[in-house]
Formats: structure tokens, C-alpha cells, sequence
């Protein structure tokens, strides 16, 4: 073979060794850097769930739970309570916030509006669904006293809520039974009648009868 064809062929075998290194540093180089951006990310990720407040998005975010006896602050509903029971808000906004409390009785039982009230619910930032705001303690006793209950149930009652604060809609709405509550123990009355006493020769009281003795017949 010729000397230049075979330093031709040299110089040929050399540049494709080289191109290909070049290509392969290329591919590694991606590789790591797509494993550098997951592994940030996942470290992201993480950091979220260890201990820091989600972000707290706009909105109507808070919940309303209704508490029976006796009383906790684990974001649970009962629907069944007794007269005295509460009100829990959980997840709302920081602020200048009182929410408004109207309760109303339900078909079958009724009753119309029952009572209002209101609490502050703006102390701090929505913090999830386990944040717990404000509690009200409500006694529906007197609101419920003339209304017939249920047999079995006890009294259907609505309650709304008004919580300013929100983006849209700021109402919520809890529909529960009150039982035992409102109807008085059941009251009977006896009569009894006295026979008076009276006396001989008392005004209006006739004498006694005196009996009348026969005369023996006459034995002249």
C-alpha cells in the first residue's frame, strides 16, 4: 500500500474515535444533568411535605364541622347532637373576619328561624384542613322548647354560615338533628273531694231525730 493511502487511512480511523468520544460526552452529560434536575426536584417535593404550611390558595377554603359532647378539636361531623353542642371552622383566612351563624328548624319537625349568632374566625392564616380557627358553643333549649320533635329523631336544624373573607360564594350550610332537646316533661293533676264535717244544731244542720216511744195500754 501506498504511504499516502495509508496515512489517509490513519488520519480517517482517527477522526471517528474522536467524533464518537465526542458524541458519548455529550449523552453523559445530559444524562446528569437530567438526574441533577429529578433529584431537585424531589428534594423539593419533600421539603413541602416536612413540616411546612401549604400555600393558602384563594378562595372559600374553610370548612364548618358540628361538634356533639363531648367536645374535641379533631375536624370530624356528628349529625346527631344534643341541645348544647358546637360549632368548629376550620382552614379560613387571616383578617378582619366574623362569620355569621343563622340556625333554622327543617321539615319534618320546623320551626323557622331558631337563633343567630357570630364569632371571629380571622386569627391566622389557613393552615389545612386541621387548623382550627374558632369554636362557638350553641344551646338551642329555649329556641326548640315549643316545637314538637320527631318521635325518633329529635329536631331537624340548618345551619348557615356567612364567612366574609372568600373569593365567590362565602356561604356554608350544616343540616343536623338536635335530640332530647326542647319538649318539657309531660305535667298531670289530680283532684280530690273532702266530705265536711258537721255539728248538730249548727245553722242549716238538722237535729237528729229523737225516737218516739209507745205508751203501754191502759189497764184500768
Amino acid at each position: 500500500m501506498p504511504p499516502e493511502r495509508a496515512k489517509g487511512v490513519v488520519t480517517t480511523s482517527s477522526n471517528s474515535a474522536g467524533g464518537e468520544e465526542n458524541a458519548m460526552r455529550k449523552i453523559l452529560v445530559g444524562s446528569a444533568g437530567v438526574v441533577v434536575g429529578g433529584c431537585a426536584l424531589v428534594a423539593a417535593l419533600a421539603g413541602t411535605g416536612a413540616g411546612q404550611v401549604p400555600p393558602d390558595p384563594p378562595g372559600d377554603n374553610g370548612t364548618i364541622k358540628v361538634d356533639g359532647l363531648d367536645f374535641d378539636s379533631h375536624p370530624d361531623n356528628e349529625p346527631h347532637v344534643g341541645c348544647i353542642f358546637q360549632i368548629d371552622f376550620y382552614n379560613f383566612d387571616q383578617g378582619d373576619f366574623t362569620a355569621t351563624l343563622t340556625f333554622e328548624g327543617q321539615p319534618p319537625t320546623g320551626g323557622g328561624q331558631l337563633l343567630t349568632d357570630q364569632v371571629f374566625i380571622g386569627a391566622d392564616p389557613a393552615g389545612g384542613g386541621n387548623d382550627l380557627d374558632a369554636s362557638k358553643t350553641m344551646d338551642l333549649s329555649a329556641a326548640l322548647a315549643g316545637i314538637p320533635p320527631h318521635p325518633v329523631q329529635g329536631h331537624h336544624v340548618k345551619l348557615t354560615v356567612n364567612a366574609p373573607g372568600s373569593i365567590g360564594n362565602d356561604t356554608k350550610s350544616k343540616v343536623f338533628w338536635v335530640e332530647s332537646c326542647g319538649q318539657p316533661p309531660a305535667t298531670t293533676t289530680t283532684s280530690s273531694t273532702t266530705t265536711p264535717t258537721t255539728t248538730p244544731g249548727q245553722p242549716g244542720v238538722p237535729a237528729p231525730a229523737v225516737p218516739v216511744v209507745a205508751r203501754p195500754p191502759f189497764t184500768g
